[in-house]
């Protein structure tokens, strides 16, 4: 039991000392602010420039297709370095496995490229 605790200390003391620093940063704010609220801080600002129209417009759904595509074949980069350094521990299980992988995203993307989402209008 000795020897398991004196494992965990160091995880434990970082645990305090992160849980402590977070704390620290979210309360000292609180107790030094200065309410001085006014109607010039309290104004929309955008730029330097006040705001015209409605503030709240839609966005086009393709800005979050784009933005889902990159998080997806950034992933797929992410999971390519590991496989490539442990393809021979992992033999052709492994191999066979990540080109499933592949072919489901390249399947995907192919979708998503004649359904039109990569043309910008």
């Amino acid at each position: 039991m000795n020897q398991a605790l004196s494992d965990y200390l160091p995880i434990l003391i970082f645990l305090s000392i992160a849980i402590g620093l977070s704390v620290a940063v979210i309360i000292i704010p609180f107790l030094t602010k200065k309410i001085r609220s006014d109607e010039e801080k309290n104004s929309p600002y955008e730029c330097g420039f006040e705001a015209v129209g409605n503030v709240r417009n839609k966005f086009n759904v393709q800005f979050y297709l784009v933005a889902i595509l990159f998080i997806i074949f950034d992933l797929e980069i992410a999971l390519l370095f590991p496989w490539a350094l442990s393809l021979r521990d992992i033999g052709f299980e492994g191999f066979w496995s990540m080109m499933i992988f592949l072919v489901i995203l390249t399947i995907g993307f192919i979708y998503e490229w004649r359904r039109g989402a990569l043309d910008w209008r």
